[in-house]
């Protein structure tokens, strides 16, 4: 499975972006792709996550401002910012769970991950 992502960029505090995930390879088996975010001298936390039936989680911190979807047909995931702050400044990582089931908010239960797209927010 490669992950490769897409969309980051320099915003304004109160914009919005759009994140886009290319998945290849046997991406049909993950249980769940996620985004997790790494920022400046912090650990990689978790973002948001969509499992194969569609049920979607997300960190608390970004609830009611992101969306986590899924394009079956392009093999895409995206993920829809709004309201960007400047904590949300991170370098965003898209990743892929194994066929079974595990905690969608875990590290380590993805799999596969891509490189990371850099989201600034100017304050």
């Amino acid at each position: 499975v490669q992950l490769v992502e897409s969309g980051g960029e320099l915003v304004q505090a109160g914009g919005s972006l759009r994140l886009s995930c290319t998945a290849s390879g046997r991406t049909y088996s993950a249980f769940a792709m996620g985004w997790f975010r790494q920022g400046p001298g912090e650990e990689r936390e978790f973002v948001a996550a969509m499992t194969l039936s569609d049920r979607t989680y997300y960190t608390d911190s970004v609830k009611g401002r992101f969306t986590i979807s899924r394009d079956r047909v392009k093999n895409t995931v995206s993920l829809q910012m709004n309201n960007l702050k400047s904590d949300d400044t991170a370098v965003y990582y898209c990743a892929a769970t194994g066929p079974i089931v595990e905690p969608v908010d875990t590290i380590r239960s993805y799999r596969y991950w891509g490189r990371g797209t850099q989201v600034t927010v100017s304050s």
